[in-house]
């Protein structure tokens, strides 16, 4: 059985020069706030904008964006970012 690529360390030194960097989240444009547990949902994840299942590279720093955990879920393999939400009718 082949070991988890995102496990390695090339994989580990991208995420970890995307966190220097301080890059806001690629997705809604808020800030990623430093020290937070993994799995809070406005925690740093590297999202790929070519997404994995549709070709996208693993590795490559031109495919890779820094984004909230939440966003990035929502965003899902969607090529584009998911659609701003419509404003509700009711005032």
């Amino acid at each position: 059985m082949p070991a988890n690529p995102r496990n390695g360390r090339p994989y580990r030194r991208l995420v970890a020069a995307l966190k220097r960097r301080g890059d806001p989240c690629w997705l809604c444009g808020r800030a990623i706030p430093h020290g937070l547990d993994a799995r809070h949902p406005l925690s740093f994840t590297l999202d790929h904008v070519v997404p994995l299942s549709r070709g996208g590279q693993l590795l490559d720093p031109a495919n890779a964006r820094a984004a909230h955990r939440r966003c990035n879920s929502s965003r899902g393999n969607r090529m584009t970012p998911r659609p701003p939400a419509r404003a509700s009718r009711r005032w």
